[in-house]
């Protein structure tokens, strides 16, 4: 699924002609990257990509004072199309990325606590500043009066679904507590050298 594609596409056909610089500030505004997959950095290539295929076309350039020309794309009838079936496509996944923490978890079970702990108290930080952000961007925008229902939708889904790995860590903290700690297991205590006969 090229969700950059997707992306691109969708903004064109909502939005009208835009050049690539208008797109990646909508990718960076949105912070798309961080919780929608998409490659920022790729936006221009993935332009010309999809021009060479047909599915976007120039219709002017665009130059302010001493800055670069810009090239303005449309969507094209092609690009519809293909827009249509990546939507739908997206829509309809129901597979979620792979899952790493799960198979560090279920798989690596050879860990130090106290190292474990640490790693997932970092992970816990992490997920809860990336929550900071998206809420703290969600009320600006809707402050400002840019979100539509949906768009507020969309932002809740994220915020949802990170209050939801937030919960899961409060049980994981919980389970560990009770667990035994894999490179101490219980009985594992060094046996007492026994004592050499003394030396005459």
């Amino acid at each position: 699924m090229n969700l950059s594609r997707l992306m691109v596409l969708g903004l064109l056909a909502s939005h009208g002609p835009r050049h690539g610089h208008q797109i990646r500030r909508d990718a960076e505004g949105t912070n798309v990257s961080t919780w929608g997959g998409v490659n920022v950095g790729a936006l221009y290539r993935e332009l010309r990509l999809m021009e060479d295929e047909g599915l976007v076309e120039p219709v002017r350039t665009e130059q302010i004072g001493r800055r670069p020309a810009r090239t303005v794309y449309q969507i094209t009838s092609e690009g519809q199309r293909e827009l249509a079936i990546l939507r739908e496509q997206a829509i309809r996944d129901l597979h979620p990325a792979p899952d790493a923490l799960s198979v560090a978890l279920l798989f690596g079970r050879v860990w130090d606590r106290a190292e474990l702990l640490e790693l997932l108290q970092a992970r816990r930080g992490a997920i809860a500043s990336i929550l900071g952000g998206i809420t703290a961007k969600r009320d600006h925008l809707q402050a400002k009066g840019y979100l539509t229902a949906l768009d507020v939708s969309v932002f809740r889904r994220a915020e949802l679904r990170l209050e939801a790995e937030l919960r899961w860590h409060d049980e994981i903290d919980k389970v560990l507590a009770e667990q035994p700690d894999p490179a101490h297991p219980a009985g594992s205590k060094s046996k007492p050298k026994k004592k050499g006969k003394p030396h005459l």
